[in-house]
């Protein structure tokens, strides 16, 4: 059928129409739209003359019946005017037919065309190639029409009657057309061959079109696929540019329905070429057989080998009779080697290989004159913890322990002493040509040097040697090669404690030491550094005796308690309860404290002091001077009552009026409030006489502050002239108001505590003026005389805090002490 003959039927319908008929059908319209628009006005009339009788008759019941009725059939005479309208009153050439006979001839027009589905694959015939488009008759209603593009390849040879496969996107789109694909048609097609390559095994063509990550790109059909590098031949190809341009054959290795994706590979053909020659070679193939083979592939753990179409794997291990790192030392690509067939696996066609079995082992032409004693030279080639293995000669090694390194008892590490390729010389220690093994040495190359070591580090003397090593327990020292030994952390110092010896040195410094003890079964050497010092303690347990004080500074601090420096730079350790300060805090580092020396142990070099003991000391001293002082005063209270009453006799009225008149005095003494000596007057009198009033005044009397003040008033009184004559009132007026003077805080002082506070008071300092302008060599007398544990103490700085405080300038003072630490001038 032609292109214009190709149409839907619903198209053909309303297409297809004369002229005449087209000019009777506009009449017909204008003629319905005449009618309708008398319909229209008729029905228009009709309702406003229902409206107007219904708004005159409302009342009546049966006349609104009848306008109702009459409005009703009025209303659908005007719905009906339009729609019942017979459309085909009119004889002006038209030709009616039955709906019989539109749907006969509709069936046989049906049956002119072919089936047709969409999204299918059908053969179409080229009926007309118009500039870049080429239409084409499927035996449809309509004809398609394909870009000339989709015809690449095709262009020269397309021509019209040409029958080619199309692929029916959609019998009819928006537009009413026929929706064909050239493109889609060849790849449905080229999909259908891959499919058939993966199921069956057939084989396909097609052209690398480029090159891609890890391998190619291969056009099958218009359809690209991957081509993997490892697909392109059996021998491994470097160069994948080229093979780009060529046409080779294939098998589908692989597809992706999803996706429709394939991957070929052209090394499939060859191994089903090479299958049948494999299976010859592996079945006549015998251990021990000599083999010529061609290096395919290089890996680290061996090579893989061509024997002809069999690939065989020779391991490192069996490349050759000396140590090497990789392969590739000895093999190189493509080299031809002949190799021997060490075993194989006919199942799972796998081939050892050997190439140096070809070769005699180097323990069988080993040299007679290598034996026990003999020295030997190479380098080595293998290190292991426990040593490292010296290759004589390639196949031929001997281990030198770690033992036989150094003569010195010191721990050697192997992987720090040798280096792979590094070359000694060692004597033979054992060999053992039937096991194949050989031990070496080092050491013995060289004299035993503790064969003399008695007489060159005799016991006692004193050495230098350098730091080696560090552990938690010692220090190990090296006198000279292959003779060390170790100072035990306990032997570094008299009188401090190291946690760890690298507080005290570090390795690669000369230290100085003292043979303490040689044992030369075990070749080791007892060394000290303290012993090079007098023993201390001999001295510290006259200086630091139990019950002792001593000025302190906390260094450190755990959950035990702190370790504090005592003078002379020694240490000692004060419990965590024994720190704390008297407001109840604990010290902490670097603050200074006076304490008291509770446990001296000489033999054990332990010290252990308490500054909470030395709070409780000075506060029972306290509380003993006061009890002492008020006993004194109980004391001579009773001494003067007991004077007094001596001298009194109380049988005659003069006795009475004299005690009359010592009681007016008392009377009076107690007047003069501001007198110094009134207050102990009135507490003494009272126990004059066994009177009400004296006992009435007794309870006062307790409470006298200093009785050698009191009982030279009582004196004064007008008693009998003993009693006056021995009153000497001048001395106790004069000595009160010096008893009121108030020194000055020394404590405010850095370096000063309240035991030097004292001291200062006693040696004549009573303000910060009077210390500012003392000489620092009377301060350092005062110390002197104080003690040895006040020596050492440094006073050069207290007459300038001193001025300081005398001037007011706390805020000063407070900065100069923050600057100069514990109030030492550098």
């Amino acid at each position: 059928m032609g292109a214009g003959s190709k149409y839907k039927p619903e198209s053909f319908m309303s297409e297809e129409k004369d002229p005449v008929t087209q000019e009777n059908t506009e009449e017909t319209k204008t003629e319905i739209k005449e009618v309708v628009a008398e319909a229209t006005e008729t029905a228009t009339e009709v309702v406003e003359t229902a409206k107007e009788e219904a708004t005159a008759a409302e009342t009546e019941e049966t006349v609104e019946k009848e306008k109702v009725q009459r409005v009703t059939w009025d209303d659908e005479t005007s719905r009906t005017a339009h729609d019942d309208f017979d459309w085909t009153i009119s004889n002006r050439n038209t030709l009616e037919y039955t709906e019989e006979e539109k749907d006969n001839y509709l069936a046989q027009y049906d049956k002119t065309f072919g089936a047709l589905k969409e999204y299918e694959v059908a053969k179409a015939r080229v009926v007309a190639i118009n500039g870049g488009d080429v239409i084409l008759d499927i035996n449809y209603k309509a004809d398609g029409m394909i870009p000339l593009s989709e015809f690449r390849g095709m262009e020269e040879g397309l021509k019209i009657g040409d029958y080619v496969d199309v692929y029916v996107e959609s019998k009819e789109d928006e537009n009413g057309h026929l929706v064909l694909s050239r493109r889609k048609a060849k790849l449905l097609k080229a999909w259908d061959t891959l499919v058939d390559s993966y199921e069956n095994g057939t084989i396909i063509k097609g052209q690398v079109v480029s090159k891609t990550k890890g391998g190619l790109i291969v056009d099958v059909l218009g359809l690209e696929t991957f081509l993997p590098g490892s697909q392109i031949d059996i021998k491994p190809i470097t160069d994948y540019d080229a093979y780009v341009g060529k046409t080779m054959e294939f098998k589908v290795v692989k597809i992706n329905e999803a996706i429709k994706n394939a991957v070929v590979s052209h090394k499939a053909l060859i191994e089903s070429d090479l299958a049948e020659q494999r299976d010859a070679i592996i079945h006549g193939l015998e251990k021990g057989q000599v083999l010529e083979g061609i290096v395919k592939n290089i890996t680290d753990f061996g090579a893989f080998m061509d024997l002809g179409g069999v690939d065989g794997l020779l391991y490192i291990t069996d490349i050759s009779w000396g140590r090497i790192n990789h392969p590739n030392e000895v093999l190189e690509i493509n080299q031809k080697l002949n190799v021997v067939v060490l075993d194989f696996d006919e199942d799972k066609k796998r081939i050892s290989l050997g190439l140096k079995q070809l070769q005699p082992h180097p323990w069988e032409v080993l040299e007679k004159d290598i034996v026990v004693g003999s020295s030997v030279k190479g380098k080595i080639v293998n290190i292991e913890d426990y040593g490292g293995f010296l290759e004589i000669i390639p196949g031929v090694e001997g281990l030198i322990h770690v033992s036989e390194v150094s003569w010195s008892s010191q721990p050697v590490n192997a992987r720090e002493y040798f280096q792979l390729n590094q070359e000694f010389e060692a004597k033979v220690v054992t060999i053992d040509r039937d096991d194949r093994k050989m031990s070496l040495s080092v050491k013995q190359l060289t004299q035993d040097p503790w064969e003399k070591i008695g007489d060159k580090f005799p016991v006692g003397s004193k050495q230098t040697g350098e730091v080696k090593n560090l552990t938690p327990y010692g220090v190990f020292v090296e006198l000279e090669s292959g003779i060390g030994g170790m100072v035990h952390i306990s032997d570094l110092s008299w009188t401090k404690r190291y946690s760890h010896p690298s507080e005290f040195t570090k390795v690669g410094t000369d230290i100085d030491v003292q043979i303490l003890e040689i044992d030369m079964e075990s070749r080791k050497l007892s060394l000290g550094h303290k012993q090079l010092e007098e023993n201390p303690w001999d001295t510290f347990e006259k200086v630091f005796p139990v019950g002792s004080y001593h000025d302190a500074t906390l260094i450190r601090k755990d959950d035990r308690g702190a370790v504090v420096q005592l003078p002379y730079g020694l240490e000692a350790f004060a419990p965590s309860k024994h720190i704390r300060k008297e407001d109840g805090t604990a010290a902490n580092v670097d603050e200074s404290l006076t304490v008291k020396v509770i446990e001296f142990n000489r033999d054990d070099k332990r010290i252990i002091v308490s500054h909470l003991r030395y709070l409780d000391d000075i506060r029972r001293e306290a509380e003993g001077e006061v009890k002492k002082a008020e006993n004194e005063e109980k004391q001579q209270t009773k001494k003067a009552i007991t004077k007094q009453r001596s001298s009194i006799e109380m049988t005659t009225l003069g006795e009475l009026e004299a005690f009359s008149q010592l009681k007016e005095q008392l009377s009076g003494s107690n007047v003069k409030e501001d007198a110094p000596t009134a207050e102990p007057v009135k507490e003494e009198a009272p126990k004059v006489e066994e009177t009400p009033k004296a006992e009435e005044a007794a309870p006062v009397a307790e409470e006298a502050p200093k009785a050698e003040e009191a009982a030279p008033v009582v004196e004064e009184t007008p008693a009998p002239e003993p009693v006056v004559e021995e009153a000497k009132p001048e001395p106790v007026a004069e000595a009160a108001p010096a008893a009121d003077v108030k020194p000055d805080d020394f404590k405010k002082i850095e370096g000063v505590g309240p035991k030097i506070a004292g001291l200062l008071v006693a040696g004549g300092f009573n303000t910060f003026k009077e210390l500012s302008e003392s000489d620092v060599d009377r301060l350092k007398a005062i110390l002197d005389e104080a003690g040895s544990r006040y020596r050492m103490h440094d006073p050069t700085s207290w007459p300038i805090q001193a001025k300081m405080a005398a001037e007011g300038k706390w805020d000063e003072l407070e900065k100069w002490q923050d600057e100069h630490k514990g109030g030492k001038i550098e």
